[in-house]
């Protein structure tokens, strides 16, 4: 009963934070050596090809594809959330879900797919 507050949620949290601080702080003091001491072996991070300098590499992202699998994956794991939630109910409203959610996928990719560049 004398250490009722040590497990009160405002003790708990209070304490999170000071251990939280106190790494902080050990780390704030412990990071200028190490980079001191990486700025010496400056030749460690870089890419290594038989002594030669590697050519850096432009990374072409094609956006518009990329945008066409995040919409795909949303609606279809949105439309996975919903159906797994409505067992519950009867057969008819996951079956008019899974019309409007194909309706709208077969109106949505031939738009997608003209590409007027």
């Amino acid at each position: 009963m004398a250490f009722s507050y040590v497990f009160s949620l405002p003790f708990i949290f209070i304490l999170s934070l000071l251990i939280s601080l106190i790494l902080y702080a050990t780390g704030s003091i412990i990071s200028p050596k190490i980079r001191k001491r990486n700025k010496r072996r400056s030749g460690k991070l870089e890419p290594y090809a038989c002594g030669e300098p590697m050519p850096g590499r432009k990374l072409q992202v094609d956006i518009q594809r990329f945008f066409l699998y995040v919409t795909a994956f949303m609606i279809f794991d949105i439309s996975a959330f919903i159906l797994a939630l409505s067992f519950a109910v009867g057969a008819f409203y996951p079956i008019l879900f899974c019309t409007i959610i194909a309706w709208g996928l077969l109106t949505v990719i031939p738009v997608i797919g003209r590409n007027p560049k």
